[in-house]
C-alpha cells in the first residue's frame, strides 16, 4: 500500500475530532491498510487516522509480540520502538468507543508518533470497555486491561483532539515541548 507522512503538533488538524465512518467500505479498508503500513515504518505501536490527516474514527494498533528475552521499550501509545523481529498481531478499530473504564488506574511512559522522541508518565484508567467495528463491518466490543488499554485509550484521545500531553502538567509538557523544539533546529 502506501506509507503516509505522520501529522507533527504544532498541526492543528489535530485538536480536530474526527467524525464517524459512515460505512466500511474498500476505501475504508485502502486507509486502515495505509495506516499500518505507516505505523510499521514508524516504528509504533498505535496510530489514528487524525495522525496521517483523515479526519475519520479509524485506529490500528499492534503491540507486537517480542521474541522471549527482548522487551524492547517499556513506551506506551503511537511510539514505543515496535520491534521488527516481533510477531506482528495488527488491530483495526473504526468508530471505537469508550463504553467504560475502570476506577483503578496504572501508569505508563507513553510516546507518540505526532510529537517525535518524547515520553511522559501518564496516568489512566487500567482496563477500558470498547465497542467498534472490524474492516468488514461486523461489531465488536472487548475489555481491554494493560498496554492494550494504555494504547486504546491514547488513540480514541486523538480520535477527540486530545494528545497524551494533555494528560500531564503544565510543566512537564512545557519541557517536552522545548525538547522537541531543540530536537527539531538540531535536525
Amino acid at each position: 500500500m502506501a506509507i503516509l507522512p505522520i501529522v507533527e503538533v504544532p498541526d492543528p488538524v489535530l485538536r480536530k475530532v474526527c467524525e464517524p465512518v459512515a460505512e466500511v467500505t474498500d476505501e475504508v479498508r485502502g486507509i486502515v491498510a495505509d495506516m499500518f503500513d505507516t505505523m510499521y515504518d514508524a516504528r509504533g505501536i498505535g496510530l489514528a487516522a487524525s495522525q496521517v490527516g483523515i479526519l475519520q474514527r479509524i485506529v490500528v494498533i499492534d503491540l507486537q509480540e517480542r521474541p522471549e528475552g527482548d522487551e524492547g521499550d517499556e513506551g506506551a501509545g503511537d511510539e514505543a520502538d515496535a520491534d521488527a523481529g516481533g510477531t506482528r498481531n495488527p488491530h483495526a478499530f473504526i468508530n471505537p468507543e469508550l463504553l467504560s473504564v475502570s476506577e483503578e488506574t496504572s501508569t505508563y511512559n507513553e510516546g507518540c508518533l505526532s510529537i517525535p522522541e518524547q515520553y511522559a508518565e501518564v496516568t489512566r484508567p487500567a482496563r477500558c470497555h470498547v465497542r467498534w467495528l472490524d474492516t468488514d463491518g461486523q461489531s465488536h466490543e472487548q475489555e481491554f486491561d494493560g498496554l492494550m488499554a494504555t494504547c486504546m485509550q491514547h488513540e480514541i484521545d486523538h480520535l477527540n483532539g486530545v494528545l497524551f500531553t494533555d494528560h500531564i502538567s503544565r510543566l512537564k509538557r512545557g519541557m517536552l515541548m522545548k525538547k522537541l523544539d531543540k530536537m527539531r533546529r538540531n535536525g
